[in-house]
């Protein structure tokens, strides 16, 4: 099986770039953010605080997470059998992802689920620590980036959408307080693998970024 492993920071594009060089290659694309944002939402559901380490230990057996793929390679995420994909993408959420993903036992959990996905799918993945820790032999590892402003207002033009009183600036400093919380955690911070690639989005259209990994990828990958 192969591998494409794709990290960067919030608002990079990780997803959407991701999911495009998925279908281009017909692989799976397996969005881990989404699994850390589904055991997120197990204990929001619960009332357990995302720093609440012995709620966080206690009932992470609770937790059944599960990641299933449509025919048309879409990953829907389901907790304890709910489809609960919906739910995943609000800034709540993504904060409990980001603190969670702090405990060891978090990571222990979710690990051998992200691995198992990859010895039996071909997949692209993204997250933060993919390159560096979930698969470290991946053939093809890119480190997307771009600049915060240019990031966070990709986020807000996403968040917009689903919200018309989005705040440009408190998605900025939601962005820029996710970047601190990734980049200096004790357990896998985000930062660029040593034989990763790294590709600066900022001034690149989708397409355009999407044309160079699967540039990349072909150069890699024989």
């Amino acid at each position: 099986m192969h591998a494409i492993a794709i990290d960067g920071p919030a608002g990079a594009g990780k997803s959407t770039m991701a999911k495009a060089v998925a279908k281009a290659l017909n692989y799976v694309y397996v969005d881990t953010g989404a699994i850390y944002r589904t055991l997120g939402c197990h204990y929001e559901m619960l009332g357990i605080g995302p720093k609440d380490a012995d709620g966080i230990t206690r009932l992470i057996g609770d937790a059944y997470i599960e990641a299933r793929y449509t025919e048309q390679g879409e990953q829907r995420m389901f907790l304890n059998g709910e489809d609960v994909t919906g739910l995943l993408r609000t800034p709540e959420i993504s904060d409990y992802a980001s603190k969670i993903s702090a405990f060891p036992v978090v990571r222990e959990y979710l690990l051998d689920m992200q691995r198992q996905i990859a010895r039996e799918h071909n997949v692209v993945m993204d997250g933060r620590d993919i390159g560096t820790v979930v698969l470290p032999d991946a053939e093809v590892k890119i480190f997307l980036t771009a600049t915060p402003e240019e990031r966070a207002r990709r986020r807000f033009e996403e968040l917009r959408l689903k919200n018309p009183k989005t705040s440009y600036e408190k998605v900025y400093q939601d962005l820029l307080q996710r970047d601190h919380q990734d980049t200096t955690r004790k357990i896998a911070p985000l930062r660029k693998a040593s034989d990763a690639v790294e590709l600066d989005t900022t001034n690149l259209t989708i397409e355009e970024s999407v044309e160079a990994i699967l540039k990349l990828a072909q150069e890699k990958i024989r």
